[in-house]
């Protein structure tokens, strides 16, 4: 079985491939050149092309490789081997739109260059009239390709290399990326036959308004963008929110509805409206604002300026930047000897801490909803980063509908794409050379989603394959879902490209159509088989005296002894005309360790409750509990797999547990007992693990790993394995440069 996108970590080498050394290429006369062209998308177009080109594998020390063409369209660089597969391969997780060996053009993270032995990252417009004999690329989802560039003639090697050099590193225009021209290519009613809802109309909102009992009311006044270019279409407020306040201030300030509680308060966001003492104007706005935030419930809000508490945009973009350089594996000796200090290394880089940091602050949001039934504010600079994190958090902890997988595509479809996340910006789809509003916001927000579902899987309808492949999807240049900044940005794209357009107005696909990239039977392992479906009489059966307004995990007031904390949000308990006449929002003074002691309260109180997991969840924050995503990061690394271990190995053990559960379903149900016996109990997942049942050896990164065929013995340089102490009598000293070690 092959698997997508190995690329130059490819951990399995299928029996028709065969392999060869530069010093057998060498050994033989000059190919016969016979260039080859993958299947075209449409509206794809090749810029480029040679052959022939040596694609190294990952095994530095033997340097064997595959020879082909590489070549470099509107929507990829693309490698084509020169062998012809005797028999199809079997595919089981086979994406429609580019193969292992295609790395979409938005996907391209860094190339470097070696020249003399030495690798040189490579910028846009450096080296023009100079190309290397290795050309490495390392990708956004971590894929790692080599290519050597050697064995072809000088002006075709040039041309391919400074050809992928422009199209991948150079700046460009918005109406220069593939989703334009790919756009239309499926019809304009896609988005409307699946059941994710877009948020683009006024129905979508009144239906999500409905569904969580909000009583707030729907701004229609934005329909063409005249109140805020930073606003949707269509968005809520609190129902005290005056017309006139609406365009008081473009979009700065105004509270927007994220989510209602079941007790009637309610999750609010807002962009921050700098206010100052001689501002009255400003100052009598804001305090109008959160007067109406706090008319919504009891007459009570707290407000957290997230900036104050949280890392910057920069800040998580340089935790990141030093956090994958660990993952981009360029040879097998690179992976070694990173092992030495790896764990302390990760920790060292604080993108596991800014996970936690932001896990912390939703728990803290969740308490004053959950707890003290109060609303509350968040802001930050332009309300669409740190708040979209925080918000989403809020909601998939404290609402069951959305861990479901429908219920979590509408939240982040509500959240960042209808609530103005600047994806274009954030991703740098575009290549910009100012790199100060790059940052992987979306990608800290599926870190958080992702440890919340490997402490709670049950509660989880989607698996962590979907969060993986949802990561791959920011950077497929296909789709409309994340390549635009804002609503207004779209609209204006659309509009722009009717006017010099015979095609008609353009309609991108959502990437939320997923039969766009996978068929049925991958599409089932984005399902997690272990999801505790919602019992039929669970309501019937729960039916018993309680506190109004508080469910089951509801956790009351009298059920802790900490007093109040003023430092995490500003209490305006007893007076809120008081705390507004200060010149801006400040902190109140506590000991630093006196939120983090209440949270920890918090959390304990919630642990001794009864497991409900279709309640209230909450993740636990000890430095242990953070884990590695293991199978983003390491997938693309053979050293790192383990033929029928890790998680795939439970997995498929329960899937013949649910198959056996089924059986006795069926048999139950044929002799009329199902209905009286089990009408209510929970029912496993109908969905079919045969992919994962009939694998005979599987990797632990399953399924973007390959399952069979598998030839690649990770090895360790005998030097380096003296260096680390494991042996000291594995090789003489002479032998030490060319001798390796197997493990397996």
């Amino acid at each position: 079985m092959l698997s997508l996108g190995s690329g130059g970590a490819k951990s399995t080498k299928p029996s028709f491939v065969s392999y060869v050394t530069p010093e057998e290429i060498k050994s033989e006369k000059e190919p016969q050149k016979k260039e080859r062209h993958p299947n075209l998308l449409p509206g794809e177009v090749v810029f480029c092309s040679t052959n022939p080109i040596l694609k190294y594998t990952q095994d530095d020390i033997s340097q064997r490789g595959i020879f082909g063409t590489l070549l470099c369209t509107n929507f990829r660089v693309s490698f084509i081997s020169d062998e012809t597969p005797q028999e199809e391969p079997t595919q089981h997780f086979k994406n429609k739109l580019y193969g292992e060996n295609d790395i979409p053009l938005m996907c391209v993270d860094c190339l470097y260059g070696v020249y003399d032995e030495k690798k040189k990252l490579i910028t846009g417009g450096m080296l023009k009239n100079k190309y290397p004999s290795k050309m490495i690329i390392h990708c956004k989802d971590l894929r790692v390709f080599q290519f050597c560039l050697t064995f072809t003639k000088e002006e075709e090697a040039k041309k391919i290399f400074q050809g992928i050099v422009h199209h991948c590193l150079e700046p460009k225009s918005l109406k220069c990326v593939f989703a334009f021209s790919y756009a239309n290519t499926k019809g304009p009613e896609m988005q409307r036959t699946q059941r994710t809802l877009m948020f683009d109309s006024q129905e979508d909102w009144s239906q999500e308004m409905k569904r969580t009992k909000g009583n707030c009311r729907i701004v229609t006044e934005n329909q063409n963008f005249e109140l805020s270019e930073r606003l949707p279409k269509y968005f809520i407020i609190p129902a005290a929110v005056s017309d006139d306040d609406l365009s008081k201030f473009p979009g700065k300030g105004l509270p927007i509805w994220c989510w209602s509680h079941h007790s009637g308060c309610a999750l609010f966001k807002a962009s921050s409206l700098p206010v100052t003492q001689e501002d009255g104007v400003a100052q009598a706005w804001m305090e109008r604002m959160l007067h109406a935030v706090a008319q919504t419930h009891l007459y009570s809000v707290k407000i957290e300026d997230l900036l104050e508490t949280l890392p910057n945009i920069q800040d998580i973009q340089q935790s990141y930047t030093k956090f994958k350089q660990f993952f981009l594996i360029d040879n097998s000796t690179d992976f070694w000897m990173s092992d030495v200090k790896w764990f302390s290394s990760l920790e060292n880089t604080g993108w596991l801490d800014i996970i936690r940091q932001c896990l912390q602050k939703a728990v803290e949001v969740v308490e004053c909803l959950e707890k003290e039934n109060t609303n509350v504010l968040i802001t930050e600079e332009e309300g669409s980063d740190l708040c979209c994190v925080i918000s989403s958090l809020v909601q998939i902890m404290m609402d069951p509908h959305c861990r479901t997988l429908t219920g979590f595509q509408n939240l982040v479809q509500k959240e960042w794409v209808a609530g103005c996340h600047a994806f274009l910006d954030r991703c740098n789809h575009l290549h910009q050379k100012d790199k100060e509003c790059q940052s992987p916001v979306f990608l800290l927000f599926l870190e958080c989603v992702w440890q919340l579902v490997q402490q709670h899987s049950p509660a989880f309808q989607f698996s962590e394959t979907y969060l993986t492949v949802l990561s791959d999807s920011i950077h497929v240049p296909a789709f409309g879902t994340f390549l635009f900044n804002s609503a207004f940005q779209r609209e204006s794209c659309l509009k722009a490209t009717l006017q010099h357009s015979q095609r008609g107005p353009l309609s991108w696909p959502a990437v939320w159509d997923w039969s766009m990239q996978f068929d049925c039977k991958a599409q089932e392992l984005f399902i997690n088989p272990l999801y505790a479906e919602k019992l039929k009489q669970e309501k019937v059966l729960r039916k018993v005296p309680r506190i109004k307004h508080q469910r089951q995990l509801s956790l009351p007031s009298s059920a802790f002894k900490t007093p109040p904390k003023k430092g995490f949000f500003k209490d305006e308990a007893e007076s809120l005309k008081k705390m507004l006449r200060v010149k801006r929002f400040s902190r109140w003074m506590v000991p630093p360790d006196s939120p983090a002691v209440a949270t920890r309260q918090f959390y304990e109180a919630w642990q001794q409750k009864p497991l409900d997991y279709h309640g209230l969840l909450l993740p636990c924050l000890d430095g242990p509990a953070m884990r590695l995503w293991m199978q983003r990061y390491l997938r693309w690394t053979p050293e790192a797999q383990i033929l029928g271990g890790g998680s795939v190995a439970i997995t498929s053990k329960l899937a013949e547990l649910l198959g056996e559960v089924r059986a006795l379903q069926r048999e139950l149900a044929q002799k009329g007992w199902w209905d009286s016996m089990g009408e209510g109990h929970h029912r496993p997942q109908t969905m079919s693990l045969a992919l994962v049942r009939t694998s005979l050896r599987l990797s632990s990164y399953f399924p973007f790993a390959a399952s069979r065929n598998w030839s690649f013995k990770p090895v360790i340089p005998t030097g380096l394995l003296q260096s680390l102490m494991v042996t000291d009598k594995l090789a003489s000293q002479e032998d030490e440069t060319n001798e390796v070690i197997s493990l397996v």
